[in-house]
């Protein structure tokens, strides 16, 4: 999946979907959430990408963006554990995948070419590459 995306541009600019504000309580994942929807794409760290794409929030603008970042680091670590960005994009639907044929493909060659992972990541990469 190559198209140029401006990067200077919110989740919310991008899927021209603004968010209203919650009526009642609002957790601080959602409301973590709902925060990083109005941040520039450009500036979203491995860290906020794991958290939206864990809530499939974004994923046609982060998923491409993710494997970005993979290409470079397959363990890339936000804040949880190394690799937990790949493990994110692993864990999504196998719908997901059938809509983004191109990213699956690049994400298993990305996963199959791994040797030494952390054990919780390694379920991760059998359980996608038994797809």
């Amino acid at each position: 999946m190559t198209r140029f995306v401006n990067r200077d541009r919110s989740l919310e600019e991008l899927e021209r979907d603004r968010w209203s504000a919650p009526s009642g309580g609002e957790t601080r994942l959602m409301a973590s959430v709902r925060e990083l929807r109005r941040k520039p794409i450009g500036g979203l760290t491995v860290e906020d990408m794991r958290l939206l794409i864990r809530q499939d929030v974004g994923l046609a603008y982060l998923l491409p963006l993710a494997v970005e970042v993979l290409r470079v680091d397959p363990l890339a670590e936000g804040d949880m554990y190394e690799g937990d960005l790949l493990a994110a994009v692993l864990t999504r639907s196998t719908g997901v995948w059938i809509e983004f044929p191109g990213l699956g493909r690049e994400v298993r060659s990305i996963a199959s070419e791994l040797a030494d992972v952390p054990p919780a990541l390694k379920r991760e990469i059998e359980g996608f590459l038994s797809r």
